[in-house]
């Protein structure tokens, strides 16, 4: 082959040049998740996203907590938005479900298929994890992170530095288990500060709160002197997520 010759649209005997065609196509399909979601969730604000471990039991005090918090958001008039699935996603879905406000369910396809909860008010599954990654970022007024793995820690490390970078409005970030939480945060007091790897105040991004009640005082404090709802220059922003 030369190798001066030009990989183009216009080039048929390039090989591969099939499967960039198709990567191409698949950007539309990308698109129409974005679209699509953000049409059905556009009527849920305010709403707090909710993280945590799939692997809960029902009945486990992990379990209940999360279903305890969801339904006191709820009836607070916070939708409640959950990943969909199994563990706290169904134990915050459920609470949501039984209160007063709408319990949404960002599914996601997966190789050993994660099955969607029953209680839903509004179910969105989507192929792509950054899509929905997107969504619980863009309609979120506060997050509430129970104790989960890898993919809770993903989604808590996202927010937090969508936050301190400036690419997301600020929103209460509480986590919720305190004994399970305090070795990260005095991880990140002992490394991260210590080593300049972020600010001191980096740390008030975070509030540690195990109570209900007072997880929901917090939210609304948050918003004592504005509205749930972003403000133009965020809305701006968060157009560049």
């Amino acid at each position: 082959m030369n190798k001066n010759k030009l990989i183009s649209n216009e080039n048929p005997e390039i090989p591969g040049n099939g499967h960039s065609t198709t990567e191409a196509w698949r950007i539309f399909g990308i698109m129409s998740e974005f679209v699509e979601a953000t049409e059905r969730l556009a009527t849920i604000r305010p709403a707090v996203t909710m993280f945590g471990s799939a692997r809960a039991k029902p009945g486990s005090p992990c379990y209940d907590l999360a279903e305890n918090i969801a339904r006191r958001l709820s009836d607070a008039g916070f939708s409640v938005i959950s990943g969909g699935g199994p563990g706290v996603m169904e134990a915050a879905n459920k609470g949501a479900y039984h209160g007063k406000s709408p319990s949404v369910g960002l599914n996601i396809q997966l190789p050993h298929e994660q099955a969607a909860n029953p209680f839903q008010d509004i179910s969105q599954t989507f192929r792509h994890f950054f899509a929905r990654k997107y969504m619980f970022v863009r309609f979120a007024s506060a997050y509430v992170v129970m104790p989960g793995g890898y993919g809770t820690l993903d989604e808590l490390m996202e927010a937090l530095t969508l936050i301190q970078t400036g690419k997301s409005r600020q929103i209460p970030l509480i986590l919720v288990g305190t004994d399970f939480w305090k070795g990260l945060i005095d991880w990140f007091k002992e490394r991260l500060i210590a080593e300049k790897m972020i600010d001191p105040s980096d740390l008030d991004l975070i509030q540690l709160i195990d109570e209900p009640d007072e997880i929901v005082a917090a939210i609304f404090r948050h918003y004592q002197t504005r509205s749930f709802s972003p403000l133009p220059s965020e809305k701006e922003m968060m157009l560049n997520l």
